[in-house]
């Protein structure tokens, strides 16, 4: 095992600490990195490789006995070949089963005493966790090398999770107006990027995906050498990575990890989709392209996605709800990617009203911040509003595991707190104004209108006539 990365072991009740200071100066209005000097409990993280290549993070907390436990694997659906949604089927059958364990044992072993499991697969990256107490630890990492050593990849199995994450792409998107137009909504914008597929694959792939494709999958992206074990919370440090030596020591490493070639091409004129669907309340998706995580420009983007469309008191909201009466709903946000991002708004449309009538007013709320900027007020409520959400997000053994798992995938290392905060405060009027003016522009824009098909249907003839 290779030591990269170690600091002292004394984290103790600090998240708990940050946090109420951190809460106290936001509730008076003031900037913590200005008035307070926080502890950052990540700066506690110890990092270490295994000799096949597995990212080891170890960041001790006796502050409660609870222990997260996360393995990234990094490979998401734009590692995707041949076959789209593979990534998230393997999150599916991660748990039906390896050489020494039944389908779903995994799950009620860890539930069984407690403990909270569960999985997500984005674009990015594949995420196994659980929460349990600290004595639960062994058996944990004991399940895990299990699955990831000896998963049985099986014709029953395949048949099986094929069938469950076809119909769980019919609940959430083809029966879902929202579901369907953001699945259109990123196929029209990522042109040529692997982005553009969606996360759960389209149905064509799910049905065709082969046995053999699967083996290949999970050989090549759930080797050592493509995953991060995140280890937060009441443990003994030394004890722990002996463990996992032990445990994970003999999982295979990959001899090469392909990636997908697809890039983010210029976009040369705005693109429009309709959607013609039976429903009651037409949608607005707009989208525009935005820099990766991690780009200067991001916390100038979050700040702008706040202001607009974040909340009640968001510029869209207030107009389009609150005000004219015209969206049951505007919402948006700044959505950064490993490789890219989106800058997105969505609004219901009253039903009755004219959806163009309305998208009009929607983009009129975009176009005053470019030519009036925002104000001070407006910039200062939504950096409180951000740095909140940081702070706040300490609070937990499996958010700073999240965290910390997140951060080292992305950039490779984790950014200190009093990196983002600065990052944050650091954000002007003139910076919103900026980003909105360089990055939301008409070129460079996608819209998807999901309208009602009586209307539509009306509104041919009408002008066929």
């Amino acid at each position: 095992m290779k030591t990269i990365l170690t600091v002292p072991q004394r984290l103790g009740a600090r998240i708990f600490t940050c946090f109420c200071a951190a809460s106290f100066f936001f509730v008076l209005g003031l900037c913590p990195s200005s008035s307070l000097a926080l502890e950052d409990p990540a700066s506690e993280l110890r990092v270490d490789e295994l000799d096949n290549g597995l990212t080891v993070l170890t960041l001790e907390d006796h502050s409660t006995p609870v222990v997260a436990v996360q393995i990234w694997v990094k490979a998401g659906s734009k590692d995707e070949s041949f076959y789209t949604g593979i990534a998230h089927l393997f999150e599916h059958m991660m748990f039906k089963g390896s050489k020494n364990l039944g389908p779903e044992e995994h799950a009620r072993l860890v539930g069984s005493r407690g403990g909270r499991i569960n999985a997500y697969t984005s674009r990015d990256v594949t995420v196994y966790h659980e929460d349990v107490t600290a004595e639960a630890l062994p058996l944990v990492l004991a399940l895990e090398a299990e699955r990831f050593a000896n998963l049985d990849i099986n014709q029953a199995m395949l048949d099986s999770e094929r069938q469950v994450v076809i119909e769980e792409r019919r609940m959430r998107v083809e029966d879902q107006p929202g579901g369907l137009a953001f699945e259109s909504l990123a196929a029209t914008t990522w042109q040529a990027h692997p982005y553009r597929w969606p996360v759960i694959g389209w149905k064509a792939d799910i049905e065709a995906v082969t046995l053999e494709a699967c083996r290949t999958f999970f050989e090549t992206y759930y080797a050592a050498n493509n995953l991060v074990l995140v280890i937060v919370g009441d443990i003994d440090t030394d004890e722990t990575l002996a463990l996992v030596e032990e445990k994970f020591g003999g999982l295979h490493r990959a001899d090469s990890i392909p990636r997908n070639p697809g890039k983010v091409v210029p976009q040369r004129g705005e693109r429009r989709v309709v959607i013609n669907l039976d429903t009651r309340v037409p949608l607005i998706y707009g989208a525009w392209h935005a820099p990766a995580a991690g780009h200067p420009d991001g916390d100038a983007l979050d700040v702008a996605s706040q202001i607009l469309s974040a909340g009640r008191s968001s510029r869209l909201y207030r107009e389009l709800v609150y005000k004219n009466e015209q969206a049951l709903y505007a919402e948006g946000g700044y959505w950064a990617l490993q490789e890219a991002g989106l800058f997105f708004a969505v609004a219901g449309v009253r039903p009755g009203l004219s959806i163009d009538a309305v998208e009009a007013a929607f983009f009129e709320q975009i176009e005053k911040v470019k030519e009036d900027g925002v104000t001070e007020e407006e910039v200062a409520k939504a950096k409180r509003q951000m740095e909140v959400g940081l702070v706040g997000g300490l609070a937990t053994t499996h958010a700073l595991a999240s965290r910390v798992g997140q951060d080292t995938v992305f950039f490779g290392r984790v950014r200190s707190l009093d990196e983002r905060l600065s990052s944050i405060q650091a954000v002007t009027a003139e910076d919103v104004q900026r980003v909105v003016q360089e990055y939301l522009v008409l070129d460079g824009l996608s819209i998807v209108q999901v309208q009602d098909s009586e209307v539509s249907s009306q509104r041919a003839t009408a002008q066929g006539e």
